[in-house]
C-alpha cells in the first residue's frame, strides 16, 4: 500500500496530466489567460508574483481546494510540502492524486506552465498574537473560543481545547463563539454554525459530545443523533435565530457579503467587535485575547493561569497530551501552528 501511495504522489507523464486537465476544465487556461499571465510574470519576475506575505503550506492547500470547490470540482487535500519558491500541493480529484505548485503567498497556482490567480481572501499567519501576561485573574475564568466551523485551524483548536474543557467542567465558563463571517459557505458552514449556536443555547450539556463527534468527519446528521440532541427544540431555535440574526438573508444576498466573498454571520458580531476578533481560531479568556499552542496541555495551562492566585482547582495539576491534533477534521496527530482563517 505504501508503494502505491508513493506511486500516486509521484510526477505523472505529461500526456497523462494533459488528459486529466481535459477531464477537469477548471484546470485549463485559455490562450488569453496565458497571455495575461505572461504579462504578470514579466511584471513580477522575482518570486512568480509573490506578494511578499507567506502563508502556511496547509493554508496554500486549503486555498487550492476552496478554489476547486468554487469551480464545481470535488477536491480533497492529500498533502502539501515546501518546494523552493512554491508549495507542492497534492489534491485528490476523481480518485486521482494530482500535484500542483502554489505560490507561497497562497494566491496563485501553476498548471500546465500557467500561473493562475486563486482569487481567495487572505488567511493570516499571525505571529503577533497578544501575550498572556495581561489576562485578568478570576475565580471562574470565562473562556471563549471563536471559530469558523469548517476552518481547519478552528477545528484543530476545538479538538485541542475540548479535553481541557471537559477536565475543568463547571469550574470555568466555556462558550463556543463564531467569527462574524463564513469563509466556507459552500461546505455548509453557515448552517452548521447556526446549529451549533442553538445546541449550545438550548442543550448546553450536549455541545461538547456533539463537537467531539462532528470534529471526526463533519457529519452533522449522525452526530445530532449520537449526542442525543432534541431535534424539535433545536429546529425551533434555528428558525428563531435565523430570523433574529438574518442568517439566511445575509447568505442569500451576495451584495452584503464581506469583500464580496463571504456571507456575514452576525450572531456574535458584538463580541467580535469588542475583542477585535480577526480570524478563526481566536481564544479569549476573561475578556482578553490569549495565545496558546493548540495541544490539550497548553490549553489547560493557559486557562488555569487565569484563575485567581490560590484558587486553581486540582484538575490544573493533571497531565494532558502535549501533541496537537491535525488541522481539519479527524483526530490524527499534527503540529501546532499560528495559522488561522481570517
Amino acid at each position: 500500500m505504501e508503494e502505491t501511495q508513493k506511486e500516486n504522489l509521484g510526477e505523472k507523464p505529461k500526456e497523462e496530466k494533459l488528459e486529466q486537465a481535459r477531464k477537469n476544465p477548471w484546470l485549463v487556461s485559455t490562450f488569453v489567460l496565458g497571455l495575461l499571465v505572461l504579462i504578470l510574470l514579466v511584471s513580477h519576475i522575482s518570486g512568480w508574483g509573490l506578494t511578499g506575505k507567506v502563508v502556511s503550506e496547509n493554508k496554500a492547500g486549503d486555498n487550492l481546494v476552496n478554489f476547486a470547490i468554487s469551480q464545481g470540482v470535488s477536491a480533497e487535500l492529500i498533502n502539501s510540502s515546501s518546494e523552493g519558491a512554491f508549495y507542492k500541493v497534492y489534491l485528490s480529484i476523481n480518485n486521482q492524486v494530482i500535484p500542483y505548485l502554489v505560490t507561497k503567498d497562497g494566491k496563485y497556482f501553476l498548471s500546465e506552465s500557467y500561473l493562475i490567480p486563486l482569487a481567495v481572501e487572505e488567511e493570516i499567519v499571525d505571529n503577533n498574537t497578544p501575550s498572556n501576561t495581561n489576562v485578568p485573574k478570576t475565580d471562574k475564568p470565562v473562556v471563549e473560543l471563536f471559530v469558523m466551523s469548517h476552518c481547519p485551524y478552528g477545528t484543530q483548536a476545538e479538538k485541542g481545547i475540548i479535553p481541557a474543557v471537559e477536565l475543568l467542567g463547571d469550574k470555568i465558563d466555556f462558550n463556543l463563539r463564531f467569527v462574524y463571517y463564513a469563509m466556507h459557505p459552500t461546505q455548509g458552514e453557515v448552517e452548521e454554525e447556526l446549529s451549533q449556536y442553538c445546541i449550545q443555547k438550548t442543550q448546553p450539556d450536549k455541545l461538547v459530545p456533539y463537537l467531539k463527534c462532528f470534529l471526526q468527519a463533519g457529519d452533522s446528521a449522525s452526530c445530532l443523533t449520537e449526542a442525543g440532541i432534541n431535534k424539535i427544540t433545536l429546529n425551533s431555535c434555528i428558525t428563531s435565530a435565523d430570523k433574529e440574526f438574518k442568517v439566511s438573508e445575509n447568505k442569500n444576498d451576495k451584495s452584503k457579503w464581506l469583500s464580496g466573498n463571504y456571507p456575514l454571520f452576525n450572531i456574535d458580531k458584538e463580541l467580535n467587535e469588542l475583542y477585535q476578533v480577526a480570524g478563526s481560531p481566536t481564544l479569549v479568556i476573561n475578556g482578553v485575547q490569549v495565545s496558546s499552542a493548540r495541544d490539550p496541555a497548553s490549553y489547560l495551562g493557559v486557562i488555569c493561569s487565569a484563575f485567581t492566585d490560590g484558587t486553581a482547582p486540582e484538575e490544573c495539576t493533571q497531565e494532558l497530551s502535549t501533541t496537537a491534533y491535525s488541522a481539519g477534521f479527524g483526530y490524527d496527530a499534527g503540529s501546532t501552528t499560528t495559522a488561522s482563517c481570517g
